[in-house]
């Protein structure tokens, strides 16, 4: 009943609660109870707040007897990534370069809005050092492992945020993305992730990756990643890059379906080397579309271009510029503490020039451009999330691949950084060895609402799975 009541989505809790057949104590309680018995193997939390989880869903289980909910997430479960500041807790980024005896009293925009409507935080998640890699490993909280098979990887730098959702560790997970860092855990993991337009949900303080660097929500269903990134969109005067107050809802509309959108279906951005088994899962999941009513047309948006093969060079000379600029804040002893792999991209960003970076900048500016372009083609863009699955924890590169770095992996992600625009992973097959496989959709910028109503659409036709057994 534990594990039945843990893997509970928010919006149903929320329902329960409404109707008084649920109490939030429970449903905080059985997340614990699963963090207890789960974390030592997959190391998803960095920091677990047992006592005050308790406090706060006793004081919302009071707030719902006199169906006086504090806000839209009353009482519901939540795990926050270690990028992210929350009053009281240290935020430590994965880093022993960081001193956890400083005063934390400020929320982050994010957390902030969560606080506000009544969430309940479990913890904080696990993240690779300042979120530099896509696998979830760092020198202050270790290997962080796949619920599915603790052997592999969740991905990063969200997997802590992965695991714990696929584990039943909390209904909902904020999640940080500059690369791929939503949607490669959620597509290792199996869960839903969408990576907002950027700006739609503040930040602060602003990531040293700039505009690459996105904040939103991870969950077991769209409708919940819908309410989390209602109450965490708007501005906040904090963020210089915020967008303007945003009043929409986005949980009105989710179920309007996909019938007449157009959608260019991309199996390889033209030029990306796919594993036969996500291949399939991801043709099939086109092909779903189309029973489902879209016109499905198969398409390369870089076609007659080099900008999505060149996308790997010009992404890294922001993202190894951004990541020097993160360790420039310490000194040579505490970069010392640092992971190996970030000492070595940092030092490479390090070298880059002006007109280096510049030029980095103007292919970005060509880049967005192109996707512009697309979508007045096409609403959405569809692709596989990754090209391969899950590989061995603990490793930067899968083995025997050959390559030195995460971006090398990872290139179906990352372009979407770069253009800013809202990109969702969607859990859409298992292979043959039970690891999950995702399916990416691309909106043109500022249509988060379309992506979350096509993420549904697919969701309701092919439900997400889970887990069948807890890991071992």
């Amino acid at each position: 009943m534990t594990t039945e009541l843990a893997m509970i989505s928010a919006t149903d809790l929320l329902a329960r609660y409404r109707k008084k057949k649920l109490s939030p104590v429970e449903a905080v309680a059985a997340a614990l109870d699963r963090i207890d018995r789960l974390n030592g193997t997959i190391n998803a939390y960095c920091l677990v707040d047992r006592d005050g989880a308790l406090k706060a869903a006793r004081a919302s289980e009071r707030r719902w007897r006199r169906l006086a909910p504090m806000g839209p997430l009353d009482g519901v479960p939540v795990g926050i990534k270690d990028l992210l500041l929350t009053r009281t807790w240290p935020t430590l980024r994965g880093s022993k370069a960081v001193d956890p005896a400083q005063a934390w009293d400020e929320d982050a925009p994010a957390v902030a809005r969560l606080r506000e409507a009544g969430a309940v935080f479990l913890g904080k998640t696990t993240t690779p050092e300042f979120g530099w890699k896509g696998v979830t490993d760092s020198p202050l909280t270790g290997v962080t492992r796949n619920p599915w098979n603790p052997a592999m990887t969740p991905g990063g730098s969200s997997g802590g945020s992965s695991a714990a959702l696929a584990a039943g560790m909390g209904a909902l997970m904020i999640g940080t993305d500059g690369g791929g860092s939503i949607r490669i855990p959620g597509a290792f993991a199996g869960v839903y992730g969408i990576k907002p337009s950027f700006g739609r949900v503040p930040a602060y303080p602003l990531s040293p990756m700039g505009t690459l660097a996105h904040i939103g929500p991870m969950s077991r269903t769209v409708a919940d990643a819908a309410l989390m990134l209602k109450v965490m969109a708007g501005s906040d005067s904090r963020d210089w890059y915020a967008l303007p107050p945003d009043s929409a809802d986005y949980t009105r509309g989710l179920n309007a379906g996909v019938k007449g959108l157009r959608i260019g279906y991309s199996p390889d951005l033209g030029h990306v080397k796919v594993d036969a088994e996500v291949a399939a899962a991801v043709a099939a999941g086109a092909r779903l579309f189309q029973k489902l009513g879209a016109k499905v047309e198969e398409t390369d948006p870089g076609k007659s271009t080099t900008l999505f093969p060149d996308s790997h060079d010009f992404f890294n000379t922001h993202w190894y510029a951004g990541a020097a600029l993160a360790l420039s804040a310490f000194d040579a002893d505490k970069r010392a503490l640092m992971d190996a792999g970030l000492q070595e991209v940092a030092a490479a960003g390090a070298r880059f020039g002006v007109l280096e970076y510049l030029a980095a900048v103007k292919r970005r500016e060509e880049l967005g451009a192109l996707m512009n372009r697309f979508h007045q083609r096409y609403d959405l863009l569809l692709t596989p999330t990754m090209p391969i699955a899950a590989f061995e924890a603990g490793l930067e590169v899968p083995a025997g691949s050959g390559k030195k770095r995460w971006t090398e992996w990872t290139p179906f992600t990352y372009p979407f950084n770069l253009t800013r625009q809202p990109a969702a992973t969607l859990p859409c097959g298992i292979t043959k060895a039970g690891l999950p496989i995702g399916l990416q959709l691309v909106g043109p910028l500022y249509a988060d609402a379309l992506v979350l109503r096509a993420s549904r659409a697919f969701e309701g036709a092919r439900p997400f799975a889970m887990p069948a057994r807890e890991p071992a």
